[in-house]
């Protein structure tokens, strides 16, 4: 068994090796310096590739040797604490080349797949949907939907892609990513680059039917098997998270356009309404005119025809940029509309202590990662008060380990995400935040993460 199991890892690392090196622009420098014609022209990231693939082939070599002598889960474990080593070459990149690259490499399959199962105490249902754990990934990694299945195979409970926008648009110029590595940070003014409506379309539809040909199958759990978490997408939630077009004059018509073409794939959707880099956008968080979208958005979802489960939840992205009163006038249309949810925070155009002192802090855009935790959380905390903790809300800015997540779910969150954390920590980084979040559940008596949400307020 052990000398079929090495063998198996020897097959697989060879061929992840080669894929690689054909398809990757770093591997393709490689293969092309090492060409037996003329002496070649090495390309200026030449150094860093040849770094980040020999990380890569030493940690296949590693795993060969390693999974003929362990059961699979705990090669999973092992595998995803490697990837520690691989994480900080990819700071050696243009930050948003390091992005794509991540983006590939997830779409894929050159990322490890969590085979261990959650802990019970970290499940929990929200809008009669089943999370294995409360641990989501922001909208903004993967804005295309080019990688859904390898994101939620490292481990996140779910996934929220996008934003997306009606029409394909190429964002602000570049560069437009900047890197606070010091403060664990980052400042963005990508301006919802997307490839549109019809590419992500096409995409979901793909993997959506997928999964009912595993199902018809036989290849998943028969109708009598206990309910297992996951959505439309698979073994895990997918969310998705709705932009308008930089040029467009009808918001609501181009989030409505949204949602005819992208709900059907969505086990939620998203209103964004709160980036900073795409001008006028966050006007629309005013009372009457966010009363006035989410209604026409709602509507638009409601005519269309839905099986047992209904339609897609929706929810709305706000600003942590926010008053006292424009907060209590969201929780007033969330309430009276009885929208499903909401998403607390996007980024910041603030630049709170101590990345003020930061000589890229000057760069305009939205800043994210741990300097906004603060803000975020207390913001959440606020309008968990203001919607008398009927509504779900998602804590989203600044988790960057378990403790944090805790921390957002005391403060109200039902869910929370990462974006900046997972930009920095990479996929060890999952197991870990849920790994201390079970700790934080038991240190405080805590039998679920439900009996957790909203503790700070009782």
């Amino acid at each position: 068994m052990a000398g079929r199991a090495a063998t198996s890892s020897a097959k697989w690392a060879r061929e992840f090796l080669l894929k690689r090196v054909s398809s990757n622009p770093l591997g393709g420098a490689i293969r092309n310096c090492s060409s037996s014609s003329s002496t070649p022209k090495v390309p200026h990231f030449s150094k860093k590739g040849r770094i980040l693939t020999g990380a890569t082939i030493g940690l296949a070599i590693a795993g060969g040797a390693y999974v003929s002598t362990a059961d699979e889960a705990t090669f999973c474990g092992w595998l995803l604490s490697a990837t520690k080593v691989v994480n900080p070459l990819f700071a050696l990149l243009d930050a948003e080349f390091a992005h794509k690259l991540a983006v590939t490499a997830a779409s894929r399959g050159w990322v490890p797949r969590e085979k261990r199962p959650d802990p019970q105490i970290l499940g929990l249902e929200v809008w009669g949907r089943k999370f294995s754990n409360p641990i989501g990934l922001a909208a903004g990694f993967d804005k295309n939907a080019e990688a859904t299945e390898g994101l939620l195979g490292l481990g996140f409970g779910f996934v929220e892609v996008g934003s997306v926008t009606p029409v394909p648009q190429e964002g602000n110029p570049k560069p437009r990513i900047f890197r606070l590595r010091e403060d664990g940070a980052i400042i963005n003014r990508c301006g919802f680059n997307s490839e549109g409506i019809v590419v992500v379309a096409k995409r979901l539809g793909a993997q959506h039917g997928k999964r009912m040909l595993a199902e018809t199958s036989g290849t998943s759990s028969s109708p009598s098997d206990e309910a297992k978490p996951g959505g439309k997408s698979g073994p895990g939630i997918l969310g998705v998270n709705l932009g308008k077009n930089k040029t467009s004059e009808d918001a609501a018509a181009d989030y409505v356009q949204g949602v005819h073409n992208l709900s059907q794939y969505a086990d939620y959707l998203v209103i964004n309404v709160s980036s900073p880099n795409t001008a006028g956008l966050r006007m629309l968080q005013g009372r009457k005119q966010l009363k006035d979208l989410v209604k026409k958005v709602q509507a638009a979802r409601d005519e269309m025809q839905w099986g047992d489960d209904g339609p897609p939840p929706l929810l709305v992205k706000i600003a942590p940029d926010l008053s006292r009163g424009e907060l209590e006038d969201i929780a007033a249309v969330a309430l009276a509309l009885k929208l499903d949810g909401l998403i607390i925070s996007n980024t910041t155009v603030s630049r709170p202590d101590p990345v003020s002192n930061n000589p890229v802090a000057t760069e305009t855009g939205g800043l994210s990662g741990k300097p906004l935790f603060n803000l975020s959380t207390n913001m959440l905390r606020e309008m968990y008060t203001l919607t008398r903790g009927k509504i779900p809300l998602i804590g989203c800015g600044g988790v960057s380990s378990g403790e944090d997540a805790y921390k957002k779910i005391r403060a109200g969150a039902t869910l929370v995400q990462l974006y900046t954390g997972f930009a920095y920590g990479g996929p060890a980084l999952i197991p870990q935040i849920k790994e201390e979040l079970v700790s934080c559940l038991e240190r405080d008596g805590f039998k679920s993460i439900q009996e957790a949400i909203g503790a700070d307020h009782r």
